[in-house]
């Protein structure tokens, strides 16, 4: 959904010419169409938690992948899809945090790229996409100041280096590139231990994706601010998971992301039985 640019009388739309950070031109114009700075705790719709958002490269590119979310996106057999979107044909932003200003993260990021290409009338680098993003995190200080921290993760294909590049941040914007593997939210410390120990360079794409369901399911299953929400075979509820490679970014389909869900829980079943047994 794009900002509600009309707002914006055209003599200001003009003048954004000469400034080539659409989010420093809405603040000088219409700083109302910004995401807040403040927010009103009672809204229970702001305040969501319980998100963990991962990426791992692999031989082809990169894999980035998101839980389910709230409860309420479990009820409606919905997974939370504006946790990942694509930014353009090459790269795509997962954000973990309070969901509302997530979702307007992500939005703003995109209409910022598409200010400045069209500035420019060239695609903007990798890099130069990373610290666009390093300037809306560092924006977001008041929130945070608030305990509403948004803290998304960039991820694509670098036409340039040929291979896929995946780019964490800090809570003041700072950036780091990150070489094997990235998670951010709630369960990011519980998924990081099944990254770590299940990764291995030159995997295949398939590799990255099962090993994405398994680490969100590890992290939901011992992150207490998260509802459960993990692959639920029953019901057909799955995570939500996108690959970014020399074709472009492209959203997994859900038969799919089944397949592996419903072989990584097996394997998951089989190991407990087995510790049960050694018990």
């Amino acid at each position: 959904m794009p900002l509600p640019l009309s707002a914006v009388d055209e003599d200001c739309l003009m003048s954004s010419t000469t400034i080539d950070s659409f989010a420093v031109f809405l603040r000088r114009v219409a700083p109302e169409l910004l995401p807040p700075t403040t927010v009103d705790t009672s809204v229970p719709e702001l305040l969501r938690h319980g998100r963990t958002v991962l990426a791992i490269r692999y031989s082809g590119g990169v894999v980035i992948a998101a839980d389910l979310g709230s409860a309420m996106a479990r009820h409606l057999r919905q997974s939370d899809i504006d946790r990942i979107l694509g930014t353009d044909h090459r790269c795509a932003i997962g954000v973990a945090g309070a969901a509302g200003l997530a979702g307007e993260m992500i939005r703003l990021f995109q209409a910022e790229v598409d200010h400045l290409e069209k500035i420019q009338g060239q695609r903007i680098s990798m890099d130069g996409r990373a610290t666009r993003l390093s300037s809306l995190v560092r924006s977001n200080g008041t929130m945070m100041a608030q305990g509403l921290a948004v803290t998304p993760l960039l991820a694509g294909w670098d036409d340039l280096a040929h291979r896929g590049r995946i780019f964490s941040y800090d809570g003041t914007g700072g950036r780091t590139e990150e070489h094997s593997h990235a998670c951010v939210g709630s369960g990011a410390l519980f998924a990081s231990g099944g990254l770590n120990q299940g990764y291995r360079a030159g995997m295949d794409r398939d590799q990255p994706v099962a090993l994405a369901i398994r680490a969100l399911d590890t992290a939901i299953s011992d992150d207490t601010a998260s509802s459960r929400s993990g692959p639920d075979l029953s019901r057909g509820l799955y995570p939500t998971v996108a690959c970014a490679d020399s074709h472009g970014v492209t959203r997994i389909p859900t038969e799919e992301v089944a397949v592996l869900a419903k072989r990584v829980v097996d394997q998951i079943t089989a190991e407990s039985d087995r510790e049960e047994g050694r018990s």
